[in-house]
Order: structure tokens, then sequence, then C-alpha cells
């Protein structure tokens, strides 16, 4: 008898996929406007490991592996930049829910020569508070400071006590602005020339003309 109860319970766990919260906004996720090959992360134990986590798409956040682990200490400082100019929504994170889950994040706009000891001193341009979770947290920032943005630089400054500080995925939602100086460059490739303010007509022409180096 006892058993037709234990049936009807087993229902409940479908509300339990918290995926679906994150997963509509799906379009907004800045992940081909990345430029991966320039992500620098220092105090990182394996090299590329910050790059690594960020290259991780969407239906990758789960896995454990790559991790991005401190080093020397609990701190970690990543510098990422972007192919041209972002407004910046949310963050997208996912560490654990152990001690080694990154506490204290404070972001810079714009700062692509950052060390340990300007984050220290320089006043960040927004201070977020992390949770000890292993589920993908969501993280608006305040929209006004990061509608300009081409490069964002994260400082993970304190943990929950480890002595290491872990992360599995990293990702960003917003909207991606433009390609450097001029959007019609979007259509043929990354490096904007301010002469290219040809009509719209001649775009396929230009197009054509250009497949030399550009830089």
């Amino acid at each position: 008898m006892p058993d037709h109860h234990h049936h009807h319970h087993h229902d409940d766990h479908h509300s339990h996929d918290h995926s679906e919260d994150i997963e509509p906004a799906l379009q907004s996720l800045l992940y081909k406007q990345i430029e991966f090959d320039k992500v620098l992360t220092l105090n990182e134990t394996l090299p590329n490991a910050g790059s690594k986590i960020v290259q991780k798409t969407w239906a990758q956040r789960m896995s454990l592996d790559p991790l991005l682990e401190s080093d020397a200490d609990e701190q970690l400082l990543m510098t990422v930049p972007f192919a041209g100019t972002v407004k910046l929504h949310s963050i997208l994170i996912r560490s654990s829910d152990s001690d080694a889950a990154p506490r204290t994040l404070k972001l810079y706009l714009n700062k692509d020569d950052l060390d340990f000891s300007t984050a220290t001193d320089l006043a960040p341009t927004q201070t977020l508070t992390l949770s000890q979770t292993s589920e993908v947290q969501d993280i608006p920032v305040r929209r006004p400071l990061f509608g300009n943005t081409y490069a964002l630089s994260l400082f993970f400054e304190d943990n929950f006590g480890a002595e290491a500080t872990g992360i599995y995925y990293l990702a960003f939602k917003g909207e991606f602005m433009k390609l450097n100086r001029d959007p019609v460059e979007v259509l043929y490739e990354k490096a904007a020339n301010p002469q290219d303010h040809a009509p719209i007509v001649g775009i396929n022409d230009m197009a054509g003309n250009r497949t030399g180096p550009g830089m």
C-alpha cells in the first residue's frame, strides 16, 4: 500500500532542473565575441586554464574539466578582451559549494594591463559577492557602468576559506554593439579602417579588395 504514495512523489523532482531559469537568455551570451587567445589569467596553476574555462560552451557548463585553480594563494586576476564594444548585462559563473568557491569579485572596465598590485590600489568599477554553490550563478552588473566595454578584468579577491580558489565555468551576457569603430566591418573582417565610410552599395567590392593583411 505505501508504495502508491511513493510513486506520486517522483513527479516533484521534475522542477529540479534549474537550467531553464537561464536558458531563454542564451541569445544574449557573448561567446563568439571573446578573443580567447588574448585572455590573460594571473596566478593560475595550469597555463591557459583561465582561457579554457571561458571557452566552455553553455552545454559544457557542468563539466569538471578543465578547472581554473589559483596557485600561490586564493587570488585570481583575469582580463577578458572582446572583439569590439559590448554592453555587459551579467556574468555567469560556476564554482562549487566548497570553501574553494570565490567570494568577492571586483570588476574593472577596459584595463588591459592590470596586475595584482594595481587591482588592490584601484577602485573597482563594481564589486560583486558570489555564492558558495555548484549551480550556475547569473549575476547582473550595473548596466550603465558597462555600456562601452571592450575588455573586462575580473579580480577574484578571496574565497570561503580554502588555500586555493577553483572555477569551472565563466561566461558573459550582454549585447554586442560593434566591431572596433565601424559596424560595417562586422560583415567581412576584424580590423576596422577609419577610411571605410563608403556608401552601403560598395560593401561587396570593399570586401573583395580587403582580403590581404589589413592590420
